[in-house]
């Protein structure tokens, strides 16, 4: 076993294993009882050395803005670029006072310079509109980071559950109209690479109101129809207790980005995880899934 993750404490591995079997039966109970054991670990953890710049302007709208971690004196440093989820229809780049600032918290702790983006929701802009919101954010952050202490050159984009799918539809979806990106990797944790209304998909109400009612456009909308056309390393995780179907496509994406490329990408599954502690365990003892992220980006963002 990785010595990080044997960091976790034995308490809260057990914790984590008994939602895990039942994470599926009631995604919304469980994910609140998912945060309620991590926020007071996340409420205790280091952050005092790092610099949080909040709600700097990408766009117009409210919801464009975005907002950067980093240690002071920070100069030249890799840029991690986080994407919440949220079933397309809600989310926050802050879902409470320390989700989701602990995952960039943690990155800036450890020599990058983080970028928390928040992008407009489904009612007000439906597909490809968040994927279009990235563009703007990514656009922005590249042209800016400089002044803030980081590399526009090693710009690592991390997207969660739907942020995952907005942000690989915007690396790939010819929607989007771009042939380039300042964008040097990718990393997929939990995303929906599939649009689909199956009856297991307990979020199907989400996937109608951005990609629409026509679920004929479904397929070739998907973030999976378009792997071929992904051009940055990806490195692809899930979580051993997903959201239904989640995992499944996770895996689909990668073969196809196999099949497309010719070699596999890097697909972990993290054990004893939830679709939520995937991500709220960011800045907790367990470094594991945040130390492989460091070495990706340090290989292929270096």
């Amino acid at each position: 076993m990785n010595p990080a993750l044997c960091l976790r404490p034995a308490s809260l591995t057990r914790a984590l294993r008994d939602i895990g079997p039942q994470w599926h039966q009631d995604i919304r109970g469980w994910a609140e009882r998912t945060r309620a054991i991590y926020e007071p670990l996340l409420a205790a953890a280091p952050a005092s050395a790092v610099e949080i710049l909040r709600d700097l302007p990408y766009g117009s709208h409210p919801r464009q803005v975005m907002d950067i971690y980093r240690e002071p004196g920070a100069h030249n440093r890799p840029v991690v670029a986080f994407v919440h989820g949220g079933a397309f229809v809600r989310g926050e780049k802050d879902t409470s006072a320390t989700i989701h600032s602990n995952v960039l918290t943690w990155f800036a702790r450890n020599g990058c310079v983080g970028v928390n983006i928040e992008y407009r929701l489904a009612h007000e802009a439906p597909y490809p509109g968040a994927s279009l919101d990235l563009a703007l954010a990514c656009d922005a952050i590249a042209n800016n980071i400089a002044g803030y202490g980081g590399d526009a050159s090693r710009i690592c984009l991390i997207g969660h559950s739907a942020g995952g799918t907005h942000a690989a539809t915007y690396l790939s979806d010819p929607v989007l109209e771009r042939d380039t990106f300042p964008v040097a990797c990718l990393v997929l944790i939990s995303a929906r690479l599939r649009a689909d209304v199956l009856p297991e998909n307990p979020n199907a109400a989400g996937v109608r109101a951005y990609y629409g009612d026509d679920a004929s456009l479904y397929a070739c909308r998907s973030a999976i129809a378009h792997a071929s056309r992904l051009q940055v390393p990806s490195l692809l995780v899930n979580a051993e207790y997903e959201n239904p179907l989640l995992d499944r496509y996770g895996l689909e994406y990668a073969l196809a980005l196999t099949q497309a490329r010719g070699r596999a990408p890097v697909h972990i599954t993290l054990p004893d995880h939830n679709h939520m502690s995937i991500v709220t365990h960011f800045n907790t003892a367990e470094e594991t899934l945040g130390r492989y992220i460091l070495e990706f980006i340090e290989a292929h963002a270096g």
